[in-house]
């Protein structure tokens, strides 16, 4: 059987917002003295959701610290996280076209519940995704395959049923760990390496590769 659904993370994968996540983050740091950092840093210090983003780009400090600039931030991405971020090439037409061979549509981010489903419903509105889910209270975040499994079940698709697609690897051990087929995009916001390191079963340099991966990979396979 082909696979019959596609989970995908949000940042690095779906959409290029490694600016506007860089500026909130500097704003939030300037606002408390704290050394700001370029854009090209983000890409290391993204992915584990944001209190390990703040940790990161604080290079340290405490939790009030952390609470505080995340305070901050939030504010500050909530006014802006349409300035520069977009889908990435290519993604738009293959997301209808998988839709209309049948494959079930997700998006699971460690990025805030709400700026992922306000990102997905601004950048993606056409796209008849089955369920967003960014980081919620209670539910751990990725690479522990809890809420994976669960959107599987929200599917009704079993696990070895869905490719899980996304650029870190915190993506390929959460593919790994719900026993889904993990899918690597080199466009995002990691490299090869860390993605076949950790397991990527297949992987993608454009739309047109991650297409024909979907549909040549067969679950389990």
């Amino acid at each position: 059987m082909p696979l019959r659904a596609a989970l995908f993370d949000l940042d690095g994968t779906l959409v290029d917002s490694l600016a506007d996540i860089a500026a909130a983050m500097n704003h939030s740091l300037a606002h408390h003295g704290l050394p700001t950092h370029p854009t090209s840093a983000y890409s290391h210090f993204v992915g584990e959701g944001v209190m390990e983003l703040a940790r990161r780009a604080a290079s340290g400090g405490d939790e009030a610290l952390h609470t505080s600039l995340l305070t901050v931030y939030r504010a500050y991405y909530a006014e802006h996280l349409f300035d520069q971020t977009v889908v990435f090439p290519g993604l738009l037409p293959l997301l209808a076209e998988l839709d209309r061979e049948g494959v079930k549509l997700a998006v699971l981010s460690n990025k805030s519940d709400g700026f992922t489903k306000k990102l997905v419903k601004g950048l993606m509105p056409d796209v008849p995704f089955a369920a967003v889910y960014g980081e919620r209270p209670g539910i751990p975040r990725k690479p522990d395959p809890t809420a994976a499994l669960a959107l599987a079940q929200e599917l009704g698709v079993a696990p070895g049923d869905c490719a899980f697609v996304g650029d870190t690897s915190v993506d390929m051990d959460t593919a790994r760990g719900a026993g889904m087929v993990s899918v690597g995009v080199t466009w995002g916001f990691r490299g090869v390496e860390e993605l076949r390191a950790h397991g990527a079963q297949a992987l993608a340099t454009t739309a047109e590769e991650l297409g024909a991966a979907l549909r040549g990979v067969r679950a389990g396979g």
